[in-house]
């Protein structure tokens, strides 16, 4: 039998000769919104019935519903989905857990190649909402292992594929909430593959990822008239002080380097700002503002809330006015996301180790190893002590209007996926 790298040639010509049913798929996929009702969807409900109608007509050994309930969500559940296709080592498993929620399409004027969730094939690339992030890489897996249904091989692993909710929002009633409701479903020798980053070339395999902390600021002074401010207490200004003020202790504090990162620091923004302020000439009661933290493995995300706290309470009493009996400023801190960061992947473990060889035969590249700064399902499993790579071919267009999906990548990155399965 011919054989490119370790992959019997009529495998490599049979995901081939899938590629339009990929693309077909992918396009059925990306016309159901799947937004989370946090995002003010409806939730992935429609696009898991389409998908369940393309799989059970497949030769899945088993396929498990495991519905997380939320009543906002339209049928009342956050579908999460299981295929199971045995191996030769049946109590093994390989996992490709690819998402079916996407962002909202964002400003709808901006999307020139298409509507949302109105596909469009062209010059070697599927256009939609959802395309790339996570269409691509969840039709890549299906696929994968379509080919080898099709010419009756059984992989070397069982592989199962997870076909998760609410990955963009927090994954609660994803991929968490599968670990808490099934957790006899994974074994600590198993292998998780999260096909949802990377880069172009294929050439970065993510083994870490830094902790996450998202923080609302709610600052509370005392309205006047801007002619008047000794009156008043301007949010504003005490908003201000604390942004500075914290930038500059956290940057000072949590200055370590980790050049398995890029950037290789912990970074703290500010990103959104609101005020309650409605014309020029009043001076604001209210000012809110949100940081967006992601942090070393070296430190604790409760260090970096206690340097929040001392810097709360210092601004408090710089700034201290009582005005009519009330003690002000006020400040509230609101985490509204943490993520801790978890231990990496050792680089020298046998998934990072197939991956990379698999890289190596059929891309003809070495892979670099390293850390991101964004959030992946691939901790949860960390934090069980499960080996978990992030690896996928993109050109990184997710969450942007005209996103797209590379009809090459989609196929090139099924080989690769079936390379690891055999």
């Amino acid at each position: 039998m011919n054989k490119t790298s370790n992959i019997p040639k009529e495998l490599l010509d049979k995901v081939e000769s899938l590629k339009d049913e990929m693309v077909n798929t992918l396009v059925e996929l990306i016309k159901i919104p799947a937004i989370s009702p946090s995002s003010g969807g409806e939730g992935e409900l429609d696009k898991a019935k389409k998908l369940l109608e393309i799989i059970k007509k497949w030769k899945f050994d088993d396929i498990i519903e495991v519905n997380a309930p939320d009543p906002r969500a339209k049928g009342g559940i956050r579908p999460n989905i299981v295929a199971i296709y045995k191996g030769k080592n049946e109590k093994d498993k390989i996992w490709f857990l690819t998402h079916m929620d996407v962002v909202p399409p964002g400003e709808l004027s901006k999307w020139t190649e298409c509507k949302p969730f109105e596909p469009v094939v062209k010059n070697g690339k599927v256009y939609g909402r959802g395309s790339v992030d996570n269409g691509q890489s969840l039709v890549a897996s299906l696929y994968a292992v379509k080919a080898l249904m099709d010419l009756g091989i059984r992989p070397s692993r069982t592989v199962a594929l997870a076909f998760v909710s609410d990955e963009e929002t927090g994954s609660e009633y994803g991929a968490q909430y599968l670990l808490k409701a099934r957790p006899d479903l994974f074994g600590e020798n198993d292998w998780i593959v999260v096909p949802d980053g990377g880069n172009s070339e294929g050439s970065f395999i993510e083994i870490a990822e830094k902790g996450i902390l998202w923080l609302r600021v709610k600052v509370t002074g005392k309205q006047v008239h801007g002619s008047m401010p000794d009156k008043g207490l301007n949010a504003h200004r005490v908003a201000a002080d604390f942004v500075i003020t914290l930038d500059k202790k956290l940057h000072e504090k949590f200055n370590k380097r980790n050049d398995l990162f890029d950037p290789p620091r912990s970074t703290f923004e500010p990103t959104m700002v609101r005020g309650s302020a409605g014309s020029v000439n009043i001076i604001p009661s209210d000012h809110e503002i949100t940081f967006d933290c992601r942090i070393l493995p070296e430190y604790t995300i409760d260090e970096v809330l206690n340097v929040v706290n001392q810097t709360k309470n210092e601004i408090i009493a710089k700034h201290k006015k009582v005005i009519e009996g009330e003690s002000l400023p006020k400040i509230e801190i609101e985490i509204v996301n943490r993520s801790d960061s978890t231990k990496p992947t050792d680089p020298n473990s046998e998934i990072v180790k197939k991956l990379t060889e698999s890289i190596q035969k059929l891309r003809g590249i070495t892979p670099k190893t390293g850390g991101i700064g964004g959030g992946t399902v691939a901790a949860f499993f960390r934090q069980k002590g499960i080996p978990a790579v992030v690896w996928c071919t993109i050109d990184e267009v997710e969450h942007q209007p005209n996103e797209y999906a590379s009809i090459k990548n989609m196929v090139e990155d099924a080989k690769v996926f079936l390379s690891l399965m055999i």
